[in-house]
Parts: structure tokens; sequence; C-alpha cells
């Protein structure tokens, strides 16, 4: 892939900005599929040097790879919370920490919400499926929930027309059973029982949402639970798996999934294709936050849970034809939130809200680079984690119970973030280095 100068961005802008008119009256659709557990490196177009992902790597080829996307959360729920909202988790009671299995809260204010049967989005606070709605679109979901458990906070109550998925963090990918009395499989508003391996039949219902609904615009949500635990390949077959093993797997498998995951991509890319509407719908994937266990984060520091890189810097494609420039990358900082708030400008939806920048739009106009603050908390038990990145600088602070702990880093000169600043002596560092924890504070204070 290659990148694209300054120069040329600015003509190739110009030139799609004046062809843009005769579509400009076509909603257009919007697929989003979001992976779950998957690291910056477990892709072939993102370096992995084991696995084969050909159709992944073709969306990339035809759109836009991200370098530098951020996932609002190392954890699933947060960045999820981010997806439907276009706005920062902290914002919101209970949801920086992903919803524990069983509907359990795992820091104060999500024990709170919990216990008061509140534990999840609420729905005045869902902003994407209702702007789809108020412009027309048939919206659809199949896969993983993860936004609460409540009868009160499912799906459709957000606003999605089609449900079928699971509401928790995991699931067997066999029995459809998490590791809770619960009921977990649901088709719309009831519980529910399916013969398949999810993640067929996950891609099943997408594409027969896309059968049936091609006729019209379409919102298509498709969260996967691959390759989030427990490590099952499509050929293990249903078997009993101890508590222990659920969260036990090596990399064999792991790459096994994820190649099943990849065709499951091209079997959705191939059903636009056949409907005619690849050429008339945006298409990106990417992952909820960084991997655990067996995935690969390379060449990124840290995992899933905490706010190294390797927690929350992950793979993003957009693929829109005609509009976004093939076959590049883009090194924009970006955040999840960032393309929930490009959806609502292409639907005019009102923005006032959003946290998030256009980055569609501002890849579209072929703009430079700007540098951003970006800003993170995670949340679980007595554990509390901060960042914030400003240009190439980041700081992050650790409170987990009595200890405390704090790294700065320059991430132009230190992408794997191996040399903590703040060892050094701070009348060395520039200003701006040293202003970055009163910046997170004011935006906790914000937040709050």
């Amino acid at each position: 892939m290659k990148r694209l100068s300054l120069k040329w961005s600015a003509f190739l802008a110009a030139l799609l900005l004046t062809a843009a008119p005769s579509r400009a009256t076509d909603p257009v659709n919007v697929v989003w599929i979001l992976v779950d557990d998957m690291g910056y490196g477990d892709l072939r177009c993102y370096g992995a040097p084991d696995v084969d992902t050909p159709h992944i790597d073709r969306l990339a080829s035809q759109g836009v790879r991200f370098t530098h996307y951020y996932a609002n959360g190392a954890e699933c729920t947060p960045t999820r919370t981010a997806l439907l909202t276009g706005r920062y988790p902290a914002r919101f009671k209970g949801l920086e920490c992903a919803i524990g299995t069983g509907n359990v809260g795992r820091y104060d204010d999500a024990i709170t919400q919990a216990e008061a049967h509140q534990l999840g989005l609420a729905t005045e606070d869902s902003f994407l499926p209702r702007a789809f709605k108020d412009a027309g679109y048939i919206t659809g979901i199949f896969g993983k929930w993860h936004l609460g458990y409540e009868a009160h906070l499912l799906p459709l109550k957000h606003g999605f027309d089609h449900f079928f998925g699971v509401l928790g963090g995991n699931c067997d990918y066999f029995t459809h059973r998490e590791l809770s009395p619960i009921p977990v499989l649901y088709r719309d508003h009831q519980p529910t029982q399916a013969d398949g391996y999810m993640t067929h039949l996950i891609t099943r219902e997408a594409v027969q949402f896309l059968d049936d609904h091609h006729q019209k615009p379409f919102f298509l949500y498709v969260p996967y639970t691959t390759p989030h635990f427990p490590f099952q390949t499509p050929q293990d077959g249903e078997k009993t798996w101890t508590e222990e093993q659920w969260m036990a797997g090596t990399r064999k498998p792991y790459l096994a999934m994820i190649e099943d995951l990849d065709r499951a991509v091209g079997m959705l890319l191939e059903r636009l294709e056949k409907l005619k509407l690849a050429e008339n719908t945006l298409v990106l994937f990417g992952s909820d936050h960084g991997g655990m266990g067996p995935s690969r984060n390379a060449p990124w520091r840290g995992a899933k849970g905490g706010l190294f890189e390797g927690g929350i810097r992950t793979a993003m494609i957009a693929r829109w034809p005609g509009i976004l420039p093939a076959g590049t990358t883009s090194s924009q900082t970006c955040l999840t939130m960032d393309f929930t708030r490009s959806i609502a400008g292409m639907l005019r939806a009102p923005t006032t809200n959003l946290d998030g920048i256009d980055i569609l739009k501002h890849l579209r106009e072929g703009k430079p680079n700007q540098s951003r603050k970006l800003y993170w908390r995670a949340r679980r038990g007595d554990r509390t984690w901060k960042a914030i990145r400003s240009g190439e600088w980041k700081y992050i602070h650790r409170v987990q119970g009595n200890e405390e702990d704090a790294w700065l880093f320059h991430l132009g000169k230190d992408p794997s973030e191996e040399r903590n600043l703040l060892a050094l002596d701070n009348s060395i560092l520039p200003p701006e280095a040293t202003t970055l924890p009163q910046a997170l504070a004011a935006w906790e204070a914000e937040m709050r």
C-alpha cells in the first residue's frame, strides 16, 4: 500500500468532490464489522506472518487502512458505548469496564447500576441507530451486544429493527451459552436456540438481512464474537468446557478462528457485490480493542485491559468506493467515535453532542494529519487506568489498590513505549509534555 502525497491527496479530493453530486441523492448503506479481542498484528495486512486473511486484506487494498486508530476502550463495553453514542464512554455511568458475565458490575458505579437493574447503555443515550432510523434506514445488529442484559436495554429498544446474537461478553461457539445460567442467545426481544458455530450463524443472519432489505438504505452492524475466548475452532464441535479451559488457548486455534472470520467477511462482501450494493456502501472493519492470550499486538506494548498501545491501538479499515482513496494508509490519529461522527455527517444528523471528528471527511478532503488530544479511562475493581495522547506525547497513569504508577512516552521516537521519560529529570522535558496530567484532569472534570 502507498501513502498519498499531500499534493496528490488534494487533487484527488477535488476530483472526488466534483464527481460526488451524481451520487449525492443516493443514501449510502453502511456495514460496520466489529471483531472482538483481535490484536493489531493479527491480520496479514497488518504484518501478521502466520495467518491468511485474503478477504480482509482485499478490503484494505480497496479502501483506507488506518495505522493510528484507537479503540475508545481497552475492553468490550466501553468501545461499543462509544460506537453507538459517538461520545467518550467515561460520560456514561458504569460503562468504563466490560459488563461481567451474568450481568455483573465490576467497579463501584457499575455495581450500583447493576443493583438498580440499569447496568448498560440507556436508550436515550444511544445515537447511531436512531440517526439511521430518522434518515429512513432499516437497521440490523447481528452478533455481540454487551451493552446490557436487562429487557429494557436490548437492541430493539435502541432503534434497531432486527437483532440476533448474544447479550454478554462471550459464549460457547457451539452451545451459545456463557458461564452463567442466564439465556444469552436472542432473536429480537426473545431468547432463542440455534444449531451451528457462532461465527457462521452471525454471518448467515447478516447475509439474510442483506437479501431481505437491499431495496432500501440500511445500516448493518455485525459485531462478531470472534476471536474472543473460548478459543474454539469450527472443527472442534460441541463439548464440555471447564472454566479454566474457557480462557485457555494457543496461537494455532486462535489463527484458525481468524481465518474462519476472514471467510465470513468474504461472504458479506461477496453478497454486497452480488446484490450490486458494493459501490454505494461504506464498509468499516475494526477491532473493539487489543488482544489477549494468544493474540499478537506487535509491534505495540501491552494487551487488552490496559492503556499501553497494545490494549487500545488496533486495526481499522474503511472502504467507500469512489469517495475514499483506495489502496492507501492513513496515519491520522482517530478513535472509534470519530467514525460515528463521520456517519452522522453523512446522514446530516445533529452532531452538537458528539465528541469525535469527521474522520472520513478529513480523508475525502485530503487534509494533512492534525494534532489531537485523545483520552481514555478504564476501570475495574480497585484499578483505574487513565491516559492522554497529545500529538506524539502520551501520558499514562494507573492506580491499583495502594500502588500508583505513571509513564510518559514520545510515540514518534518510542512507538513501543519502552522508555519512560518520567524517570528523567523533568527540567529537560518540553512544556507540552509536563502539562499532560493537568489536561487529563480537566478532561475528567468535563466527563463528570
